[in-house]
């Protein structure tokens, strides 16, 4: 009896040994992401905590690459959309978890005023400008800082780059917790007024990227209030409503498939869910925005940020084109955002919370993705 008790305890020890030593392969290496992109060398960057869970970043475009999160089984999977080089980075879509700026979302007719000047900027979504244009911050080779457990990018974007005032300094700064948390810390200044609403642009899949569809993921946001959009240009009218009891409703769970193609006029609109959502918090107070759970893998993902506004996107022009990391192609719904920001078009809505930074402030903001199970 003794020696099988014994025998018991070393089997235990080696199956927790082995659990412990479980690796995640990566399906890309260093080499993958070294390139020189006007004139500047990107890399690759890898972040790991004590719990075992994985994220790696690049400085082209200040993006993360992966987010390697645990499932109910102790299983890691990226629950990240993205590509397996710099060079698909290019050639694909180059805001997938990207820090998108000067100014994310979308701005009405490409243009805004300051004191006067009309500052005209790249027409890229229908009559307006999305995400600062085509090129923007993301596709930009940022310089970095590597520390222990966080990387420390930083951009300088000279005065009427994209079309937007001042000389800007950004920094941006990437931190792993051992709390499975990743917290993303903005901070900006310029020498000239200019509008900023600095976002990451990242498509999740909890199941795992290239793992089917994101509809059955259930999803709370902390919001009674959207700012709805007047048609398919997906501009903000400069209402602020009240969405309880509607199909844009996620103060309480529900899953994303579950009325996505409802006749809601928004929805149709949007071919889909892609609002920005107005979070029920204090200004500036770092708080809960919202969650995703996907019941298969048990996968549980809460996003907090000191932003006043979240976007949720269901990934509805994802077209196929784009080869991720798995080798299958990113189709309609595969992921899903959830961008914390300013309200699309702020600039030329004046009763949104403001956008405009004058010389001498500093934009600092805050987001957290905290990973865990259910």
């Amino acid at each position: 009896m003794k020696n099988l008790s014994l025998l018991i305890l070393i089997l235990l020890t080696v199956s927790c040994t082995n659990k412990q030593k479980q690796e995640i392969t990566m399906p890309y290496s260093k080499a993958d992401f070294e390139s020189v992109i006007d004139g500047k060398t990107t890399h690759l960057f890898t972040l790991k905590n004590k719990t075992g869970m994985l994220v790696s970043l690049t400085n082209y475009g200040a993006k993360i690459v992966s987010i390697y999160a645990p499932d109910k089984n102790g299983q890691y999977a990226d629950v990240l959309l993205g590509f397996k080089s710099i060079e698909d980075y290019q050639n694909y879509g180059a805001s997938h978890g990207a820090v998108v700026g000067p100014f994310a979302n979308r701005i009405a007719n490409a243009t805004f005023t300051i004191d006067g000047e009309t500052y005209n900027l790249p027409v890229n979504n229908g009559e307006a400008c999305i995400h600062s244009g085509p090129d923007s911050w993301y596709r930009k080779v940022w310089d970095y800082q590597e520390n222990e457990n966080s990387v420390v990018f930083s951009l300088e974007s000279a005065d009427g780059e994209f079309g937007f005032p001042g000389n800007k300094k950004v920094q941006v700064t990437y931190t792993l917790t051992d709390a499975n948390e990743l917290k993303i810390d903005y901070s900006v200044t310029t020498d000239k007024a200019c509008h900023f609403n600095l976002t990451n642009h990242s498509y999740f899949n909890l199941r795992g990227e290239g793992n089917g569809d994101i509809l059955d993921h259930i999803v709370t946001i902390n919001a009674d209030k959207s700012t709805p959009v007047a048609s398919s240009a997906m501009i903000p009218t400069g209402e602020i409503v009240d969405i309880r009891g509607t199909d844009l409703d996620f103060t309480s769970p529900h899953a994303i498939g579950d009325r996505i193609d409802n006749d809601h006029p928004m929805l149709q609109y949007g071919i889909g869910y892609d609002f920005n959502y107005v979070i029920n918090k204090a200004e500036n107070k770092l708080d809960f925005a919202a969650s995703a759970y996907e019941p298969e893998s048990g996968r549980f993902m809460e996003v907090k940020t000191t932003e006043p506004g979240i976007q949720l996107y269901t990934g509805n022009h994802l077209k196929g084109t784009e080869i991720g990391k798995a080798g299958r192609p990113y189709t309609k719904r595969t992921g899903f955002c959830l961008e914390t920001q300013h309200f699309p078009n702020s600039p030329n809505q004046p009763n949104f919370p403001s956008t405009l930074l004058l010389p001498g402030e500093t934009l600092n903001s805050t987001t957290i993705y905290k990973f865990s199970v259910k």
